[in-house]
């Protein structure tokens, strides 16, 4: 067949799909070969069913590879910053962001981190933070719930501290279940002001 004609098929051929199809070897081979023989344009013998088969094989694998590499610990900590958030609201947030960020929660990162250290993949895939902070001046934050015995293992608070003639701190703090939740573990403050803070989720 003259070169220009395959040419133009090339091109009326990407044209026409796009360029999602690009003609292959085996219809030029179809087209030198009689006219009785066009219609049968297929795939080579045990070429295409073998590369149609490997995306569905492979696919499986790495379907069945994510769901291995779930990062349940990552997880927690994504949903703890969230509620965290969540109960500060937009008056808090932004003005103690930056302090939260890089000196609380990398202690709340590794509290939870030493406290689920121990744990096997069942038990810490069953592990959820719960929602609903509380609002007005409570404490709670967020606790970290086993869902198999709907029992807390890590509970996170935050206390508004009044200080004489330097004014209100926020007192960063948890309590585990290792001790029925008796101790009170510091996790560091964060100065508010002298005037008196809004109250959370507000």
């Amino acid at each position: 067949m003259k070169t220009w004609v395959k040419k133009s098929i090339v091109i009326m051929v990407a044209f026409l799909t796009f360029g999602l199809i690009t003609p292959t070897h085996e219809i030029w081979e179809a087209f030198d070969q009689n006219p009785a023989n066009r219609a049968s344009i297929g795939p080579a013998s045990g070429t295409s069913t073998a590369l149609a088969a490997e995306p569905n094989n492979s696919s499986d694998e790495q379907l069945h590879i994510q769901e291995e590499e779930i990062d349940h610990n990552a997880l927690l900590m994504d949903a703890a910053r969230e509620q965290s958030y969540i109960k500060f609201g937009t008056k808090i947030g932004p003005k103690i962001s930056h302090e939260f960020d890089n000196i609380i929660f990398p202690k709340m990162e590794e509290a939870i981190a030493m406290t689920v250290a121990t744990l096997d993949e069942q038990s810490l895939a069953s592990l959820t933070i719960s929602e609903k902070p509380s609002g007005n001046y409570g404490e709670k934050i967020f606790n970290v719930i086993n869902n198999d015995t709907g029992s807390d293992v890590i509970r996170f608070h935050v206390r508004t501290e009044k200080r004489p003639q330097e004014g209100y701190y926020y007192n960063f703090h948890y309590h585990s279940v290792e001790d029925d939740f008796m101790a009170h573990y510091n996790l560091g403050d964060i100065y508010w002001e002298k005037n008196t803070p809004p109250k959370w989720l507000s």
